[in-house]
């Protein structure tokens, strides 16, 4: 996040911002390997839940806001549908490059059965969808991308170089962060999605990251929805 959109002075090595950063990212680690040993399915919940509650006095503190860093409600929502059908476009265009490229080094286990629960069970259905709309969309985009991005270009001290390495750190925390359940492949495939994303954000999103919500959810709503009904393995 560039100074004229947060209100502070721009400065190489900003360490304000990169203590933010590793304070939310240090919650997400602690808190989701926490709860692994006790839920597979709850522990990214846990951890994206309690990384936004600190991500929202830390924010306070710096005398900001979600809003921002993008939270904003559209101010058209004909426009906000269009990107958000670029961004899911975007999306699957990095997707499908990756998967040339991560099926010659590694095999595809799936979600290793976290969501196998769901397959034919209403109340697992609407439990996941809940999810979906909450931490898989709402708190990923707004800590991944709108936090992540804009603490660690503010670290560096903002301009275009310092974005697109925080893109870039920001997608393989991402891809990391899905490796437990979806193995190497699936953590460069997250990864991709991530750095497509983040994209999104430095081009559109940091004045209303919505479209980048909504497309997450889309995406992540279809997927469960062909699970429920058994056409997903």
């Amino acid at each position: 996040m560039t100074a004229k959109t947060s209100g502070e002075s721009p400065r190489a090595f900003n360490f304000g911002a990169l203590a933010d950063l590793l304070i939310v990212m240090t919650v997400l680690v602690i808190v989701k390997q926490s709860v692994l040993p006790y839920s597979f399915l709850y522990a990214g919940p846990a951890s994206t839940f309690s990384a936004m509650v600190v991500g929202t006095i830390l924010l306070r503190r710096r005398g900001l806001g979600w809003k921002d860093l993008g939270l904003r409600w559209p101010e058209s929502w004909l426009k906000t549908a269009g990107l958000t059908l670029l961004t899911m476009f975007l999306f699957i265009v990095a997707v499908k490059c990756m998967e040339l490229v991560a099926g010659y080094f590694f095999e595809s286990v799936g979600a290793s059965g976290r969501f196998d629960h769901v397959e034919g069970n209403l109340p697992a259905y609407i439990g996941i969808m809940f999810l979906t709309w909450t931490h898989a969309s709402f708190f990923e985009e707004l800590l991944f991308r709108a936090f992540v991005i804009s603490r660690a270009s503010h670290f560096l001290g903002g301009g275009l170089k310092a974005d697109l390495i925080a893109v870039v750190f920001s997608s393989i925390f991402f891809g990391y962060r899905h490796y437990y359940y979806q193995g190497m492949y699936g953590a460069l495939i997250t990864g991709a999605a991530g750095f497509a994303f983040g994209m999104c954000y430095l081009w559109f999103a940091r004045k209303n990251i919505m479209p980048l919500i909504f497309a997450h959810g889309i995406f992540n709503s279809i997927s469960q929805t062909s699970r429920f009904f058994g056409w997903e393995d």
